[in-house]
């Protein structure tokens, strides 16, 4: 299988290389959305005019302090970033990851997450007065706690479901003074995934596995209330469920046996975004001759994997393109 980068891919790495006591932790470039977060919803903040200092309770549960309105912001993971850009701050940002590449003017900011690590050295250089980190150790807790001792204020964002990533939007809307342009923003998601639910509301909802990522007989797809496994179900599938990280071996996988299989890994790798070499290749896997959506030749390349997996204001483009994947006599 060629090789290509996929933000669980770096999750992955996080795993081998975090060290408590390196200057510079480990943490992934991107969002890594079929681990299941163990971390309490962001509260935001009242829809109102900010009056700062505020008081504010992040992903993690942490209390946090914003003493007046950020104006230089690193975020370390590309979906906070795309919130800030989508709150129209953009032009507020002073550090991102190496995995940014929406909106296309995040191209010109530094860059302080580099191949999944975060130069600790280099958020500090960057003076912000607002860092926006993933919670459930997508940022090492060792590196918040670090960045707290600098004296920089973080609040973490993970959200598990849609719901809760209206809630980041609206969290760091709070933080922003920016609650008007986050209620035009969540009301127009909102009216979007209303659209979806009413298409697939009266369909059969096929037995559906996300291939985030497959390596060496392992598959890595949803995992247990993932807010992946919730776009799944809400586009119209039962979705086939990995462990807390979204692992499921073979042989469980064969027990699950899948009526219709998504290949997210199709957006990185060129030789599954044929439909016809894919089924191919999928066929010769240990055990997945046999799957039901093999023997159908139900097994779609799937190019939409990073507005999917990345829990930001782009989600719904994803849960479209899923709908459209699972149900296309729905949506032509």
């Amino acid at each position: 299988m060629a090789h290509f980068r996929h933000p669980l891919v770096a999750y992955l790495v996080l795993l081998l290389a975090v060290t408590a006591c390196a200057p510079a932790g480990e943490s992934p470039s991107a969002d890594a959305a079929s681990r299941a977060p163990t971390d309490p919803p962001a509260t935001p903040s009242p829809t109102h005019e900010a009056a700062y200092p505020l008081e504010l309770t992040d992903a993690a549960g942490r209390s946090v302090t914003i003493e007046a309105e950020p104006e230089r912001i690193v975020s370390l993971a590309p979906s906070n970033t795309e919130i800030v850009c989508a709150l129209d701050a953009c032009d507020r940002l002073v550090g991102v990851t190496d995995f940014d590449d929406y909106p296309p003017e995040v191209a010109d900011v530094t860059d302080v997450v580099i191949r999944t690590s975060v130069d600790v050295e280099l958020v500090v250089d960057a003076e912000p007065d607002l860092v926006l980190a993933a919670g459930n150790e997508l940022t090492p807790s060792t590196v918040i706690e670090q960045l707290d001792e600098l004296g920089l204020t973080v609040v973490v964002l993970y959200p598990e479901s849609l719901d809760e990533v209206y809630a980041d939007i609206e969290f760091v809307a709070a933080a922003l003074d920016a609650t008007d342009a986050a209620e035009a923003l969540v009301s127009e998601m909102e009216t979007r995934v209303e659209a979806v639910e009413t298409a697939v509301a009266d369909a059969d909802r096929p037995l559906t596995l996300y291939e985030v990522f497959y390596s060496e007989g392992t598959t890595y797809t949803a995992g247990e209330s993932s807010f992946l496994a919730s776009l799944l179900e809400i586009a119209g599938a039962e979705p086939v469920i990995g462990d807390a990280q979204g692992v499921i071996d073979a042989e469980a996988l064969v027990e699950a046996d899948p009526e219709l299989i998504l290949l997210g890994g199709a957006s990185y790798d060129q030789s599954l975004a044929d439909p016809e070499a894919a089924l191919e290749t999928v066929a010769e896997r240990p055990g997945w001759g046999e799957l039901a959506a093999v023997q159908s030749g139900d097994v779609v390349p799937y190019l939409d994997d990073i507005v999917t997996t990345r829990p930001g204001p782009r989600i719904v483009d994803g849960l479209e393109a899923l709908a459209r994947a699972i149900h296309p006599d729905l949506f032509e």
